[in-house]
């Protein structure tokens, strides 16, 4: 049986039994998070929220990427999204590989070299990370410059984030 197959027999079980939770289209706490895809940071708990409780954005490396900026704008000014956290975390895959070398094995192995995605922004420091992505998202035209934003570390070993001064 596949893994596909198994979420799906759990997710009947789930519907089965599922509250009507008639939760509002506007995150309670009127947050937003944007956190690397890694299963071993699981946001809601770490950060004691409900489900209704904030907007999150997940991908490799918690970037600041297009789409993310996207709905972080549909966030803000649609569901009135007020807060940002920025979170990266202790052994990120993507401190782990250089971003060239990764798109010429991609093109050895498979024969082809695509278009997009263009970049898969590989870093070397998470501190730096953090940084560069609250730069990217002040210097927008579409983020007032008073919304607050601030940058967090994950340590995957003891489930504690650390504040990284943002400039």
């Amino acid at each position: 049986m596949s893994a596909i197959d198994e979420v799906l027999i759990a997710n009947n079980s789930f519907s089965t039994n599922f509250p009507d939770q008639k939760l509002p289209t506007k995150p309670a706490r009127k947050l937003g998070v944007i956190a690397c895809m890694d299963y071993r940071i699981p946001i809601s708990e770490a950060l004691g929220l409900k489900n209704g409780d904030a907007v999150i954005m997940r991908n490799a490396g918690g970037i600041v990427t297009e789409d993310v900026l996207r709905s972080l704008i549909v966030a803000h000014y649609l569901l009135e999204v007020q807060e940002l956290m920025i979170i990266n975390h202790t052994e990120c895959g993507m401190l782990t590989f250089n971003e060239q070398d990764f798109i010429e094995k991609l093109e050895d192995e498979t024969g082809y070299t695509a278009v997009i995605p263009a970049h898969f922004y590989t870093f070397e420091n998470l501190e730096e990370n953090v940084i560069r992505q609250y730069r990217r998202l002040k210097s927008h035209p579409w983020i007032p410059h008073d919304f607050p934003i601030r940058g967090f570390i994950y340590d995957v070993h003891t489930g504690k984030l650390s504040e990284v001064a943002l400039k």
